[in-house]
């Protein structure tokens, strides 16, 4: 739980910054650039479930 409030944290306040200094966003601003990344993540999960006994 730890790691995912650091990270969290983290992204909000890289989020902050590039707003702040008025700069583009540092990751996908559409839905499906997101649904990439969460396809990645679960591919890795899949793979591991399937091949890692």
């Amino acid at each position: 739980m730890k790691e995912i409030i650091l990270s969290f944290l983290t992204g909000f306040l890289t989020g902050f910054i590039f707003s702040f200094l008025k700069l583009p966003i540092p990751a996908p601003q559409s839905l499906a650039g997101v649904m990439g990344i969460i396809g990645i993540f679960v591919g890795y999960f899949f793979y591991n479930f399937l091949f890692k006994k």
